[in-house]
């Protein structure tokens, strides 16, 4: 009992404490997403990934048409098919299929890595963009990525702005 009336008294002088700085604190938030979303060095970011990968998404897609057709091939005519036809059917399609899954496995793992990249420079601008809008405007705190925050605190739209002007 005494243990919780002590832990409950620092807790309240914490708050009391707290509570009186508190008024003096200037608090602002950055939606991340939103700058991934809305800032035009994301979407040049994303452009640009969308270029240096279309080719290769292009090769994959008319690789699952090739596999497509090749099951529809085997499903349909494998009755028919004499036994060695039929099985070297069956053999072109697994090994197309196992270099099909190797090849998407690459193209993710590359497209993942580009896209890490691409996003690290992005977050490195926005965090050059929020320091000096905080210095700037005499920020104490400077929150990203919260539950619950008021709009009145929301400053994302002048990063934006920002990284649009280039600061």
């Amino acid at each position: 009992m005494k243990v919780k009336s002590l832990v409950l008294a620092a807790l309240t002088s914490t708050l009391l404490v707290t509570g009186a700085t508190a008024a003096e604190l200037k608090v602002g938030y950055v939606n991340t997403q939103r700058i991934f979303r809305d800032a035009p060095a994301a979407q040049k970011a994303a452009k640009k990934l969308e270029s240096e990968f279309a080719k290769r998404d292009q090769d994959l897609q008319r690789m699952a048409k090739q596999l497509q057709g090749l099951q529809e091939n085997l499903e349909k005519n494998s009755v028919t098919m004499a036994e060695s036809d039929r099985r070297a059917k069956e053999k072109e399609f697994g090994e197309l299929s196992r270099e099909f899954q190797r090849r998407q496995r690459e193209f993710r793992e590359d497209l993942n890595l580009r896209q890490n990249e691409e996003n690290a420079a992005v977050i490195e601008k926005a965090n050059r963009a929020i320091k000096q809008i905080a210095e700037t405007d005499k920020f104490d705190l400077i929150l990203q990525d919260v539950v619950w925050v008021s709009p009145r605190l929301d400053i994302t739209e002048r990063v934006i702005k920002a990284l649009a002007e280039g600061k």
